[in-house]
């Protein structure tokens, strides 16, 4: 049985939360989108390049199903979404058309569900990478790491209005980085030179700064590629002793990376202070009393009153200055310089509001040195 075949035998939890990152994000994404699109006669896409079957074995619905349902039940989007679902399997190209079939009401989409069966590392990157396209979200879901390569998420990313998310299999790459039987793949995913430098970089390190420095050097390549801003939700295995995959989402807009940090940030399976760990973990699911070993609040609180010394700014203007790469979500923004105004370590304009809050408005000032 395939990797593949495997993969669709049963949906686990994990599956599950990847199918709920995705639709959410496609669906946010669609009402900044769309308005525009419509002003200038265009669709928006939905491009699954890994799509497989339509249903896992137990019979509950993979993502092009819960895509193509949750459209039709959109009066906008059913008449400005255009979908393309590909998969190298034609057996399961096959069973997800006539998934689709079943569906009721599909007639009312203005576009029809596009299926294609095609290699994603040969045709489909090539046209990717050439092809003029409309706004587009893409979700790129290979079984392993084969056909996954830099030129294939910039050809995702390459137009305007188009965003990224793939899937990174940690466990695979971590062991293909130092095997030279898999060169070329890991070549197309980190580049010539970076993959050199990479190998020499990961000999002695600890399990956890080679997961850290190989994410590090992901999301460098991609930033090279124009992807300015790369978000990665780990996926942790069963006893959450250790990292198996990421979903690595990609934009060029500041936008679009804090609509779907908010929606990674409701699935992580535990938070901090209200911080979210950006993870999901079986086990910290199974146990979220456990997970509070560290405050990520305080700490952000503490190197809010280093970075902003001697300083006047908006709630704002620190949210935008500091959150990019980080786990912070507006909210922890406010919630932190609350605190810090309630210990009389900042003053903050307007100082009469209603109690409990910090609006985007509202100026802290941080003491100087």
């Amino acid at each position: 049985m395939s990797l593949a075949g495997k993969f669709f035998n049963e949906r686990e939890d994990q599956s599950a939360v990847k199918a709920v990152i995705v639709s959410k994000y496609l669906f946010a994404w669609a009402k900044i989108i769309v308005p525009w699109a419509q002003r200038n006669g265009n669709p928006v896409a939905y491009l699954d390049l890994y799509a497989g079957p339509g249903r896992y074995k137990d019979g509950s619905a993979s993502t092009p199903l819960m895509i193509i349902e949750k459209a039709i039940a959109d009066p906008s989007l059913r008449k400005s979404l255009l979908t393309l679902f590909n998969d190298e399997d034609p057996e399961h190209t096959d069973s997800l058309a006539k998934e689709f079939a079943k569906i009721p009401d599909i007639g009312a989409l203005t576009y029809q569900p596009k299926i294609t069966t095609g290699d994603v590392g040969g045709s489909i990157a090539t046209w990717l990478q050439t092809a003029r396209m409309v706004p587009t979200f893409s979700f790129i879901d290979p079984f392993g790491y084969i056909g996954l390569s830099l030129g294939l998420i910039k050809g995702a990313i390459k137009d305007w209005g188009c965003d990224c998310v793939f899937f990174f299999n940690y466990n695979r790459i971590n062991a293909g980085i130092s095997n030279e039987a898999v060169d070329k793949h890991m070549t197309a995913l980190f580049g010539e030179v970076r993959t050199s430098l990479l190998r020499d970089q990961l000999a002695g390190l600890t399990p956890v700064q080679r997961e850290a420095l190989i994410l590090e050097n992901i999301a460098g390549a991609i930033k090279g590629l124009g992807g300015k801003f790369v978000l990665p939700f780990r996926f942790r295995n069963a006893s959450g002793t250790r990292s198996t995959h990421y979903l690595i989402f990609v934009s060029k807009h500041e936008r679009g990376y804090e609509v779907m940090k908010e929606i990674m940030a409701k699935e992580s399976s535990t938070n901090d202070q209200g911080v979210p760990s950006l993870e999901y973990s079986p086990a910290d699911a199974r146990t979220p009393l456990l997970f509070s070993l560290q405050r990520s609040l305080d700490g952000l609180a503490a190197e809010l009153l280093h970075k902003y010394q001697g300083q006047t700014i908006r709630m704002e203007d620190v949210y935008r200055r500091h959150h990019v790469d980080t786990r912070f979500i507006k909210k922890n923004y406010k919630d932190a310089l609350l605190s810090l105004e309630t210990e009389n370590k900042i003053t903050a304009k307007p100082a009469k509001r209603r109690p409990g809050t910090f609006g985007d408005d509202v100026t802290a000032s941080f003491p100087g040195l």
